[in-house]
């Protein structure tokens, strides 16, 4: 079978017989109710939320669910689906159990009160402990408390209703498989607070964000309109496409009926028209992950989300250019599946990759797409980890993931949690020019302005220097320099002999920035960022 034969089956004709198969289960077992694939033993359910439970069965069947002390009643509605809603309950480290009636009964057990995660985006958020030469981690990895379900990939055509996976309890035995961002996130936040953490993990490699939303908002969204624009025709054309072949399927649909009658092997399908691919269009697959991974959990109630994802828009000018906007229709979208308008969103910005430049004038897309990334901060109850001193220029996957969880953890318990500790490092403020000097103002400088160097995972150790590296500073020229950059108090002030009359400032604007040293005293780097828009 060619690689296009696999991706046709997977795509097309598996789900075809995979619903035929569950039409010809009901159809025999017409009684008998089910539950989303979320409802399994382990699972973590969000503390203080209203309950969601739903699952399928028989129109107007009976169903009753009991949780705890907790009780409630429903009744399977025409389209063969059901849910109830119970009270929320408060975090509890003690296993309680979920019994949902019918003609069946379904007993789910050592179930959890905590809070529950959503890790998605693409590779770095999938890779996985047993990947970042964690060994002492995973050897001491005995949090029972927290529990992880893996979201299977699932590239659908329309908005699906469940989705696969299983929760895993975190042992050694299990930890190499869990998200390695989520895990060191789920360790310190669940030993500093001692409640419950599951890791609800929804990612795929080499995806857009585009990916992620439903199609109806990349259509409808003012600000994403040529896009929209290039996936209707694309869309359009490739239905005229798929009409064209309906003979063709007709006629192996048949061949394989009398196949089967035979007791013959059922012949390979026609392979469907490939999706007509735009100059920028990326593989058609990546517009359908909304629909298998994302709608199927949009009841489920969460703490927060954490976000890993760019790599793959950043390629593209444009992308970068609008990430903001499609990161905000994302958003919007999300909190409203979730059904929590200020639901928290926290990501992490690309880390260093490939070579490092010494152009003091280059902001390559990678640059410029961090640029981006900070400008999201502007949503509404979101938070950003800097990675840039924790990358690995051979790598687009750093194996440090420690630090990745560790920030990301910051934010949450400052945040969610109401920890006294600093959430971020130093973030563009403003910039002031007096004479010579470009003064820049930040945000989130903590205990204060500090040089440091980042060596693996160790802590980052402060060289008690004031000046800094991967400062640049132009005039009205746009002529890059590199810049005498130093601490003076909570602000940096850069200068340089060649320009005496300084209009900007970047720093760190290139794909691997090394040698970039500004801190703050808590450990937490300075974002990339650039006062021009040049």
């Amino acid at each position: 079978m060619t690689a296009i034969d696999r991706f046709t089956y997977l795509t097309f004709f598996l789900p075809l017989v995979t619903a035929l198969q569950a039409l010809a289960l009901v159809s025999t077992a017409t009684a008998d109710v089910g539950t989303s694939a979320l409802f399994k033993d382990h699972m973590v359910l969000q503390r203080d939320r209203p309950i969601h439970i739903w699952g399928f069965g028989s129109p107007g069947e009976s169903v009753r669910v009991s949780l705890a002390h907790l009780t409630g009643k429903t009744q399977v509605a025409q389209d063969g689906r059901w849910n109830c809603t119970l009270d929320p309950l408060p975090a509890t480290s003690t296993p309680i159990e979920l019994k949902i009636s019918a003609n069946n009964e379904i007993v789910i057990k050592d179930i959890l009160v905590g809070d529950v995660w959503l890790c998605s985006g693409q590779s770095n958020m999938e890779w996985g402990l047993g990947g970042c030469d964690a060994t002492e981690d995973i050897q001491s990895a005995n949090f029972p408390l927290i529990r992880h379900f893996g979201v299977e990939a699932n590239f659908a055509s329309t908005p699906q209703q469940n989705v696969k996976g299983e929760w895993t309890l975190c042992s050694p035995k299990t930890a190499p498989g869990f998200t390695a961002v989520g895990f060191y996130f789920a360790r310190r936040v669940h030993q500093e607070t001692g409640i419950p953490i599951g890791l609800l993990r929804s990612s795929v490699g080499g995806t857009n964000i585009e990916c992620w939303m439903a199609q109806e908002t990349l259509l409808n969204t003012p600000a994403l309109k040529p896009y929209a624009r290039m996936m209707r025709d694309s869309l359009e054309q490739y239905q005229k496409d798929l009409k064209a072949i309906i003979p063709q399927v007709e006629d192996w649909t048949a061949r394989s009926n009398e196949a089967i009658k035979a007791g013959l092997q059922v012949p390979m399908p026609p392979a469907i028209p490939e999706f007509p691919f735009g100059e920028k269009m990326f593989r058609p697959r990546c517009v359908t992950l909304h629909n298998g991974m994302i709608h199927p959990l949009k009841s489920f109630s969460l703490r927060g989300v954490l976000w890993y994802q760019g790599e793959n828009n950043a390629g593209n000018a444009s992308d970068g250019l609008q990430y903001l906007e499609k990161k905000r229709a994302m958003l919007k979208d999300w909190r409203e599946w979730f059904g929590d308008p200020e639901l928290p969103f926290y990501f992490v910005q690309l880390a260093s990759w490939q070579k490092t430049t010494n152009d003091p004038g280059l902001a390559d897309g990678w640059a410029l797409f961090r640029d981006a990334q900070r400008q999201c901060l502007e949503l509404s109850n979101t938070g950003m980890v800097v990675a840039i001193d924790v990358g690995d220029a051979d790598d687009i996957h750093p194996k440090n993931k420690f630090d990745i969880g560790q920030r990301l953890a910051c934010l949450a318990l400052a945040n969610q949690y109401s920890k006294s500790i600093q959430s971020s490092g130093p973030l563009f403020r403003s910039l002031e020019v007096v004479g010579n000097q470009a003064i820049v103002y930040f945000d989130h400088v903590g205990q204060g302005l500090v040089a440091g160097t980042k060596k693996g995972r160790n802590p980052v150790e402060f060289t008690g220097s004031i000046s800094l590296e991967r400062f640049a500073i132009s005039g009205q020229d746009r002529k890059w320099y590199w810049a005498d950059a130093k601490i003076d108090g909570a602000t940096v002030v850069c200068t340089h002999p060649e320009v005496p009359n300084p209009v900007a400032v970047r720093y760190a604007m290139s794909m691997n920035p090394e040698g970039a040293n500004l801190y703050n005293r808590d450990g937490l780097p300075a974002s990339p960022f650039r006062t021009d828009d040049w």
